[in-house]
């Protein structure tokens, strides 16, 4: 991502550089989605933090530990959404259970399995269940430790100190020494970890029960999931350390609050973090792994080839990597369904585009993108959406980026098609332009670019064999070892064999990370092979 984007549209202003707190301010609002929270949860816990440290007297380094802490603690929850919904339906449900029970304690575990299955027949959830017990409690114990382990590869990406990364890294252990991965307890856990945990929880209870809940919590839990110190400093404080959080002008006070280390980012900085956060945000399901870069490559290539001013190209490839962020706000028994969509649920899938919108609008940086992403979904005849616009109402940018996802999400698999070959894409998405849907301009710079695409890569990183590519690929997809073997017509031993050699070699431990370094390797998406039409 070379383009510049120094200046807006039309506007001779130079733009100010992104500060690394607005970009992870903004996500932390999908993050609140991905909950079934409010926005600006993650940004009221990130500020209850804040005022104990200030009460603790820490340093100023160990305030940005806190700060930065706070805002991703939960960012990893999301990364194995598809591994959520296939065992209890709604996984943004599921999650917000977290605050109504002690995780550790029995009406936790309870809940969890009443939920088994939740949103199928009878008899699907009596198989699930019996899955579960088999394997399945193992699978979703460990998915909870991998949260905060892929949270501190998202903190590596983002360029934050080893004290972000060891207390994101963290955030998940209990002062009891029960909780994931359950190798800290007490003071060996950083303070930083003990205080982002501690808000997130209470910031919950203040807000839905107020002062008396949030005390009553801090009591409870202190000496077991709690540091009984920091409940003690609540419970002693927590008029000041409450005060204004409903009048106050969150997302202002947050990026104000940012510790005097503040970081901003140049150029080439901001690129790369734009596109680690939809890489991470890509994990959400294994049909949409790599889709933001993809759809970012073709959209600035066709801006280049329709020759657009520098600042539009920049734009149309900058709001093809942000495209995506609204999904959070999806539950994964939407995305992942192999069957039609009931009315409800389309109106949730329509809705994800504003969401990209609202995650972005707060930041001058990050705003002019979420113009332009809020777009995708809208078509020329005004049958698209969230807001019906038709051709006059949308941008050159947006036509382009409407293009590239339509193209690129046709060649990639979903749960309900295999991926479209593609030279019955490229008819398609000709028909679209013939009934006045997309742009024939912005398809045909496209398409143009997509008949560039081109020879699969021959030399495999980490010594990967041509074989073990093929397993990682259906792995990071999403398939079970009965399903990548008989896709690739072998045993589904000889699979599980392939995916332990697959392992070792890239250092993963989990389907999500694996799909991590596909993406990051280039071997997801699977380049198309050249259409002699496009």
């Amino acid at each position: 991502m070379s383009e510049t984007l120094s200046v807006v549209t039309g506007n001779a202003r130079p733009r100010p550089r992104l500060r690394l707190a607005e970009l992870v301010a903004a996500l932390s609002l999908g993050i609140d989605l991905g909950f079934d929270q409010p926005m600006e949860h993650v940004l009221r816990q990130c500020l209850i933090a804040l005022r104990m440290a200030d009460l603790l007297e820490l340093a100023e380094e160990q305030r940005l530990a806190v700060y930065y802490s706070a805002l991703l603690i939960g960012v990893g929850c999301h990364t194995d959404a598809h591994e959520q919904a296939k065992w209890f339906g709604d996984d943004i449900a599921g999650k917000a259970t977290k605050y109504d029970h002690d995780m550790r304690g029995l009406a936790s575990t309870l809940n969890g399995l009443r939920s088994l299955g939740a949103g199928n027949q009878p008899l699907h959830r009596l198989r699930v269940g019996l899955e579960f017990l088999l394997y399945g409690h193992k699978d979703v114990d460990g998915m909870v430790a991998s949260h905060s382990q892929l949270a501190r590869s998202l903190a590596v990406e983002l360029g934050l100190s080893q004290a972000v990364q060891q207390a994101v890294g963290t955030s998940y252990e209990r002062w009891d020494g029960r909780g994931w991965p359950g190798e800290l307890q007490g003071t060996q856990i950083p303070i930083e970890s003990r205080l982002a945990q501690f808000a997130e929880f209470i910031e919950v209870a203040h807000r839905t029960g107020g002062v008396s809940a949030a005390r009553q919590l801090a009591q409870e839990r202190a000496g077991a999931q709690f540091d009984p110190e920091l409940s003690a400093l609540f419970i002693d404080h927590t008029d000041a350390i409450v005060e204004g959080l409903d009048e106050t002008r969150t997302w202002d006070a947050v990026i104000d609050a940012e510790p005097s280390l503040r970081m901003t980012l140049t150029q080439a900085q901001a690129e790369s973090a734009l596109l680690g956060v939809a890489d991470f945000i890509d994990l959400k399901s294994p049909y949409t792994l790599g889709h933001a870069r993809a759809v970012a490559d073709y959209a600035g290539a066709a801006a280049r080839r329709l020759m657009l001013a520098p600042a539009d190209i920049a734009l149309a490839k900058h709001a093809g990597v942000v495209h995506g962020f609204g999904r959070l706000g999806v539950s994964n028994a939407i995305w992942d369904k192999r069957g039609p969509l009931a009315v409800g649920e389309w109106e949730r899938v329509r809705m994800h585009p504003y969401l990209t919108e609202r995650m972005l609008c707060q930041s001058e940086w990050l705003a002019p993108l979420g113009a332009v992403a809020v777009q995708l979904r809208e078509r020329l005849d005004g049958s698209g959406y969230p807001r019906g616009l038709n051709g006059s109402g949308l941008s050159m940018p947006a036509r382009i980026l409407a293009a590239a996802d339509v193209y690129q999400s046709m060649i990639e698999p979903r749960p309900y098609r295999a991926a479209l070959p593609v030279d019955e894409a490229v008819t398609q998405m000709r028909g679209e332009v013939a009934s006045g849907r997309l742009d024939g301009d912005a398809v045909g710079a496209v398409l143009a670019h997509a008949g560039h695409v081109g020879v699969r890569r021959r030399d495999h990183p980490n010594g990967l064999t041509a074989r073990e590519v093929d397993v990682l690929r259906l792995l990071a997809r999403g398939l079970s070892s009965r399903q990548i073997g008989e896709q690739l017509v072998i045993s589904p031993k000889t699979a599980r064999n392939h995916i332990e050699h697959i392992y070792t070699k890239i250092g993963a431990t989990s389907r999500v990370t694996a799909s991590m370094f596909a993406v990051k390797n280039g071997l997801i998406p699977e380049a198309a092979t050249k259409a002699d039409e496009a």
